[in-house]
C-alpha cells in the first residue's frame, strides 16, 4: 500500500483539496493522509468542517500579524517533522499558497516526490500576483508530477523544460467542490437582504491591492451601488485587518453595501449561484464564477486565469475607479454584453479531476 500525503492549509486550497482527498481515502489501496498547516484557521476549519474532513497532522502555524517569513520557516519545519514520521511515498500540495511552496521544499530537501495540483498558471510577472505568482513557478521546479487544470497550464509548463510526460490535463477540483456545496433550496440573511435587487458578489484580498489600488476599486462599487437603486453589494470581508480598514474607511454608511463577516464555503457557493454577477481579485472565486457562467469583472490588471477570459467570462479591468465604474455599468445596462458572458463555456473541466488525479496516482504508484 502506498502513502500519499496532501498538505493544505488555506481556505482556497482547502475547497480543491478535500475532494481530492475524500476521493483518495475511498481508494482502499491508498494510505491517505492530510496535513493542514492552519495557514488561515478559522476559514480553514469551516472548509473542513463542510466536507467532513478530519485532518492526521495539523501545524496551527497562524499567529497574529504573521508575516510571510513567519509563515514559510513554521510550514517548512513542522513539514519535515510530519514527513521524517509519516515518510510517504508521494505528497500533493496545491498551487501558489506559502503553503505549498514550504511543504514543497520540504519535501525536496527530504527527496520525497512532489505532485503539484493545479500546476502551470502564468501571469510571468513574479510580483503579480504576489507572493504567489513566485510560489507556484518555485514548487514547478521542485514537482515530479504536474496535474494541469487546462491545456494552457499544460503548454506552460512544457516550455518551462517540465516532461511531457510527468504532466496531465485534469480540470481544476473546485468545479469537483461545487458537486458538494450547492444546494437547489437554499436561503440567508445575505440574500434576504438583497431580494429583489440585482445582487453583486463583492471579494478583495490580495496583497498588491491593498491600500490605495483597493479603496480606488471600493470607492467605484460604492459611487455605481449608490446611483442605481436595483443594485446591491455583498461584501464578505477578508479577516486581514488592512483589508478591514479599507472596507469600513470606504464603505460604512453605504445603504446599499453589506459588510459580513467571511462566509462558509457552502454559503458562499450558494449566494454567488444567485448573484447577478462577481467583482473579485481572488483566483478561485474567478474558476468558481467561471464554473458557474457568472460574468466576473476581476479587479486585477493581469490573472493567470487566462482561459475564463479567453471564454469571455471573465474581464480584467484593474482597480482604478473608471474602469472599474465603466466595467459595472456596462454589464448592468448592455443587455448583450451580459448574456454573451452568462453563455461562456466553463473551461475549467466537468467535475471529474478529482478521479483523473487519483487514476495517475494508481498508475505513477
Amino acid at each position: 500500500m502506498k502513502t500519499v500525503m496532501l498538505v493544505f492549509g488555506t481556505r482556497p486550497d482547502a475547497v480543491k483539496m478535500c475532494p481530492l482527498l475524500l476521493e483518495l481515502r475511498s481508494r482502499d489501496h491508498f494510505n491517505t493522509v492530510a496535513l493542514v498547516t492552519g495557514q488561515h484557521r478559522d476559514m480553514l476549519d469551516g472548509v473542513l468542517r463542510a466536507f467532513g474532513v478530519t485532518p492526521d497532522y495539523d501545524l496551527g502555524v497562524m499567529r497574529e500579524e504573521q508575516s510571510l517569513f513567519d509563515v514559510t520557516s513554521r510550514v517548512l519545519d513542522g513539514t519535515r517533522r510530519v514527513l521524517s514520521s509519516v515518510r510517504p511515498d508521494a505528497v500533493l500540495v496545491h498551487g501558489d499558497t506559502t503553503t505549498a511552496f514550504a511543504a514543497a521544499l520540504a519535501c525536496f530537501y527530504e527527496n520525497i516526490p512532489v505532485c503539484h495540483v493545479e500546476a502551470g498558471l502564468r501571469t510571468y510577472d513574479v510580483r503579480s500576483p504576489y507572493p504567489e505568482e513566485f510560489n507556484r513557478r518555485a514548487v514547478s521546479l521542485i514537482s515530479r508530477y504536474d496535474f494541469a487544470p487546462t491545456e494552457l497550464a499544460r503548454d506552460n509548463l512544457i516550455k518551462e523544460g517540465k516532461c511531457a510526460e510527468d504532466v496531465f490535463v485534469t480540470g481544476n477540483t473546485v468545479v469537483d467542490a461545487l458537486h458538494y456545496t450547492l444546494r437547489d433550496e437554499y436561503t440567508h440573511p445575505c440574500l434576504e437582504w438583497a431580494s429583489g435587487s440585482r445582487a453583486v458578489l463583492l471579494t478583495m484580498h490580495r496583497r498588491e491591492s491593498l491600500g490605495e489600488p483597493m479603496r480606488e476599486a471600493l470607492r467605484a462599487v460604492r459611487a455605481v451601488a449608490e446611483a442605481r437603486e436595483d443594485v446591491k453589494v455583498i461584501f464578505p470581508v477578508h479577516r486581514n485587518p488592512a483589508v478591514r480598514t479599507a472596507a469600513h474607511s470606504v464603505l460604512d454608511g453605504c445603504e446599499r453595501v453589506l459588510l459580513t463577516e467571511p462566509l462558509d464555503v457552502v454559503d458562499f457557493h450558494n449566494i454567488m449561484v444567485r448573484a447577478h454577477l462577481i467583482l473579485t481579485d481572488s483566483g478561485s472565486v474567478q474558476e468558481e464564477a467561471a464554473a458557474l457562467g457568472k460574468p466576473t469583472i476581476v479587479l486585477r490588471d493581469k490573472t493567470e486565469r487566462q482561459e475564463g477570459v479567453a471564454s469571455g467570462v471573465l474581464l480584467p479591468v484593474g482597480t482604478d475607479f473608471s474602469s472599474v465604474t465603466d466595467a459595472l455599468c456596462d454589464l448592468f445596462d448592455n443587455v448583450g454584453l451580459y448574456a454573451r458572458m452568462s453563455a461562456s463555456k466553463n473551461p475549467f473541466g466537468n467535475g471529474e479531476a478529482c478521479r483523473k488525479i487519483a487514476d495517475v496516482l494508481d498508475k505513477i504508484l
